[in-house]
């Protein structure tokens, strides 16, 4: 599927078992452990400039945000990181497998709620706090769009500056 949407692109995927069979031209595989910040950090090492990242992984709810927290700061500055199959997040256990995700749509430690965590930092420029401290997503994070079962995330430089300073409201 990716092959024929990214018809001029390379395409890299990385998965716990050998998918060397798909290789051809355009595609390579790695195998290994999407939660292992090490291996994923020599993988993009190799393959230079990360411009979108699809994580279509293992669902499982750590795997998802582990998996982000390395690699969002390794994608390039106008970059586009996108995770699949969030549904997980509201479910602890399914047909016996453990997703980590909880029904309290607040739990902080799902997914969603991990990315919802980081819808206010769009706007931490116009936080009141003065002791307050930018997160790296806070700075280089510039849209977020939820939609079904999908999370998009933009990188880019959000450093605006404040509305509240020196400017008047209407």
């Amino acid at each position: 599927m990716w092959k024929a949407y990214f018809a001029k692109g390379h395409i890299f995927g990385i998965d716990l078992y050998d998918k060397t069979c798909h290789e051809e031209r355009r595609i390579k595989t790695y195998q290994g452990d999407q939660t292992d910040a090490v291996f994923l950090g020599k993988v993009a090492a190799e393959i230079g400039t990360l411009d979108i990242v699809i994580d279509d992984g293992s669902h499982i709810n750590g795997h998802v945000t582990a998996t982000f927290k390395t690699l969002f700061p390794l994608l390039s500055p106008n970059g586009i990181y996108v995770i699949e199959d969030v549904q997980t997040s509201y479910w602890d256990e399914v047909c016996g497998t453990r997703w980590g995700g909880s029904s309290d749509t607040a739990a902080p430690h799902t997914s969603m709620g991990f990315f919802k965590s980081l819808v206010d930092g769009l706007n931490y420029e116009e936080f009141t706090d003065d002791h307050y401290q930018p997160t790296y997503f806070d700075q280089n994070i510039v849209a977020i769009h939820f939609y079904h079962n999908l999370v998009f995330i933009y990188k880019g430089s959000n450093r605006e500056g404040s509305n509240l300073l020196g400017k008047r409201f209407m």
